[in-house]
């Protein structure tokens, strides 16, 4: 058994929406930590990811985390909230006591916990001013409940002002593109103490064609308008990419 189990839980972030490879395969950056710290090691890595994208917070925890922790994994990722943070009526409270039960139940079995803050699409986004004082609050509250766990590994990525700007996001300007989910894990990789490739923390930029103005609401916002007037979820009948441990071994070279 490898030494190193580590499961990733979460929404379309961890599941690694926007960076599609390919062969249609998304990847993200929790793939990429699990590789990167194969790499760094030198050792294979037992790696699960159970995220499903459109989640919302307490879904992500009432439906994934006792899964996760079934697996007795070594090392346990959370991010969730960024759903939350689009709907009307949220309750940043709420969310943040999601934050809490992860912590506790990695407490109780002995697990390692990662917590990630997802990165700042508000820039970019119809109502951007309310999403940015709703993922300050969130992030500012995860940020003051961790201060005194220094055990527990941080990657708070909302703070990064580089990695909200364009060139790190897809198209739909809501998820991160390979060369944000790169940057992500580099962060997560040295917040568990490894050096990541130097190049992960700003790839060169990706060609420009993301569709603008009226195209751009027609092929991103509308699907989504229309997700929330049908109660419907990208991720309705979705299932994990990799439900069981997949070994990760390190990289040739």
């Amino acid at each position: 058994m490898a030494s190193v189990r580590y499961v990733a839980i979460g929404d379309s972030f961890t599941e690694g929406v926007g960076d599609e490879l390919p062969d249609g395969h998304v990847r993200g950056w929790a793939d990429l930590v699990a590789q990167g710290w194969a790499d760094a090691s030198g050792e294979p890595v037992e790696y699960a990811n159970l995220a499903i994208r459109g989640k919302l917070v307490w879904p992500i925890v009432d439906q994934q985390l006792e899964p996760a922790l079934a697996l007795k994994p070594t090392h346990l990722s959370f991010n969730g909230g960024g759903n939350d943070m689009l709907r009307p009526r949220t309750s940043i409270a709420r969310v943040v006591q999601a934050f809490d039960h992860v912590l506790r139940r990695c407490d109780e079995e002995g697990v390692h916990l990662i917590v990630l803050a997802g990165a700042n699409p508000s820039g970019q986004l119809p109502l951007s001013r309310l999403i940015q004082r709703r993922g300050d609050l969130l992030s500012d509250a995860v940020a003051s409940r961790l201060r005194e766990r220094p055990d527990v590994a941080t990657a708070f990525n909302w703070y990064d002002r580089e990695l909200s700007t364009p060139p790190y996001w897809s198209e739909d300007r809501l998820h991160m593109n390979s060369r944000g989910h790169h940057r992500v894990a580099a962060r997560v990789l040295t917040a568990l103490g490894m050096d990541p490739p130097a190049e992960w923390w700003s790839l060169p930029p990706l060609p420009a064609g993301a569709p603008r103005g009226f195209a751009y609401y027609r092929e991103h916002v509308g699907p989504w308008v229309r997700r929330r007037l049908t109660g419907t979820s990208s991720g309705d009948g979705r299932a994990a990419k990799f439900g069981e441990w997949t070994p990760i071994g390190p990289s040739a070279g």
